[in-house]
């Protein structure tokens, strides 16, 4: 039997679920609690892809890889491009004002929790860094960094 996921609103729980198809393929489901805390569970589409880079003020990111395989980029304190390629069962902390960004391989799955001050609207965009990783191919990804 399928079942459709559907946004629900925080009602008793204090926490909303949702689900969310992006215009990289990948798909997310989501829960985010009244006080800004986040859980997503991330599926890659069937083609590896970029996220949009990006930074947050207050939030910390922990990122877990269950399957396959992702890219994870950053800017170092000096500005300069770090990458590093993190199979299942790795995972990482992504303090706040760091510029990063991840590519996912294909069928990848990965699960993300946020905590710390949420503002609901403490994302902001990096073009600086998009503009360095947009561009790298995964072929480029593993050979390289893998």
């Amino acid at each position: 039997m399928d079942t459709e996921f559907s946004e629900q609103n925080y009602g008793e729980t204090g926490v909303k679920t949702s689900f969310e198809q992006m215009a990289n393929g990948e798909q997310k489901y989501k829960m985010l609690a009244e006080d800004g805390s986040y859980y997503c569970r991330t599926v890659a589409s069937s083609r590896g892809a970029w996220q949009n880079s990006h930074f947050h003020t207050n939030l910390t990111e922990f990122y877990v890889v269950q399957s396959g395989w992702i890219a994870y980029a950053n800017f170092t304190d000096e500005r300069n491009l770090e990458l590093r390629v993190m199979g299942k069962g790795d995972h990482m902390i992504v303090e706040p004002g760091v510029h990063h960004n991840i590519y996912m391989s294909a069928h990848s799955v990965i699960h993300t929790i946020k905590y710390g001050l949420n503002t609901h609207g403490d994302w902001s965009a990096s073009p600086e860094l998009d503009s360095l990783t947009q561009a790298l191919m995964e072929s480029e990804l593993l050979q390289t960094y893998g």
